[in-house]
């Protein structure tokens, strides 16, 4: 099975043909296709193609499903014996994509 090291969103994933993952939002609309231009490496099996840092010419194609936010992150800060204490919330804005091709 063919695979690739895409580099979107100040992450790494490792792909194939037909995976659903979740990345950083990404400006396309559901049902529109992305292009992953920052390949590190490609390969299938024992064989790899490794970039320096990334791979010219090479790409990952993908289709957008649905944009979408992550589960709310909480943080709690507290100090001892100072009465302070405070709580904040965040949910982390994400695109849900499925691979379609790898251009190796």
């Amino acid at each position: 099975m063919a695979y690739a090291i895409i580099k979107t969103g100040g992450k790494q994933y490792k792909v194939s043909v037909g995976d659903k993952f979740d990345v950083e939002k990404l400006e396309a609309a559901e049902g529109d296709t992305a292009t992953f231009d920052q390949v590190l490496a490609a390969g299938e099996g024992n064989s790899i193609n490794v970039g320096a840092p990334i791979l010219a010419g090479a790409s990952v194609s993908a289709k957008v499903i649905k944009q979408h936010r992550a589960d709310k992150a909480t943080t709690f800060k507290f100090r001892k014996r100072k009465g302070f204490h405070k709580t904040r919330g965040h949910r982390q804005p994400l695109t849900l994509v499925q691979i379609t091709a790898i251009n190796a």
